[in-house]
């Protein structure tokens, strides 16, 4: 299969929205002051589910809404060049993150019959609402992020709410 073909789909959607694209003027910093670090759940809609519009927040997905170095190196650009002030982790239930320990990932995708995987470092976490504010408490601890407010949240997927933790 051609790489055109794979994503044909996607790309006429493209050409449709691009007749119609509105955000040309935005600016690239958060106009709402705020960044969001959530999981890359496709039951989350992180600017719906906060009332949000393009150009409010920055966005930062992962698996499992995790703050590894990566965020870390995000939210401080975000906060020194972009107009971010406070930070919320949100972490959702019914996540497939949601583990003991990393091998049991890095099993299940074996067990699919996927590839060895136990070089790739899965961050997980027994309780979303535990990793949530351990991650509040690792954005806090950043020298780049001294000050910056931060907030652990967890997202109910049958619900749709957020509750603070």
């Amino acid at each position: 299969m051609r790489q055109g073909d794979a994503f044909e789909d996607v790309l006429a959607a493209n050409a449709r929205y691009a007749d119609g694209y509105r955000y040309a003027g935005l600016s690239g910093r958060a106009a709402r002051g705020l960044a969001v670090v959530t999981c890359i759940d496709s039951r989350i809609e992180p600017l719906a589910m906060l009332g949000l519009e393009p150009g409010d927040a920055k966005i930062i997905r992962n698996p499992g809404a995790r703050v590894d170095d990566g965020v870390l190196a995000s939210l401080v650009l975000s906060c020194w060049l972009l107009g971010v002030e406070r930070v919320m982790v949100i972490a959702h239930t019914d996540c497939r993150m949601t583990a003991p320990d990393p091998s049991v990932l890095h099993d299940a995708i074996r067990e699919a019959g996927g590839p060895e995987t136990s070089g790739l470092p899965f961050l997980v976490a027994a309780d979303p609402a535990a990793g949530a504010r351990a991650d509040v408490e690792r954005i806090r601890a950043c020298e780049g992020l001294d000050g910056i407010d931060a907030g652990a949240f967890v997202f109910d997927v049958a619900t749709g709410r957020i509750e603070p933790v």
